[in-house]
């Protein structure tokens, strides 16, 4: 059994779809810096959990 979930968002900086696998105990309240998959720019990636769904933000690294 998988802890983990992949889950999209898309990157600030050129929109390009991107994915990340989240763990569902362990990354939510948590902010992480990743690049673009195709970019490479530097996003943050923050996992919140509301209700009971699973919801990333990603922003520029330096706003």
């Amino acid at each position: 059994m998988s802890l983990t979930r992949s889950m999209g968002f898309s990157c600030p900086y050129c929109m390009a779809p991107n994915e990340v696998e989240i763990d569902e105990i362990n990354d939510v309240g948590q902010v992480q810096v990743l690049d673009c998959q195709v970019c490479c720019q530097p996003i943050e990636l923050r996992v919140f959990q509301q209700g009971d769904d699973i919801d990333l933000e990603a922003t520029c690294e330096n706003e």
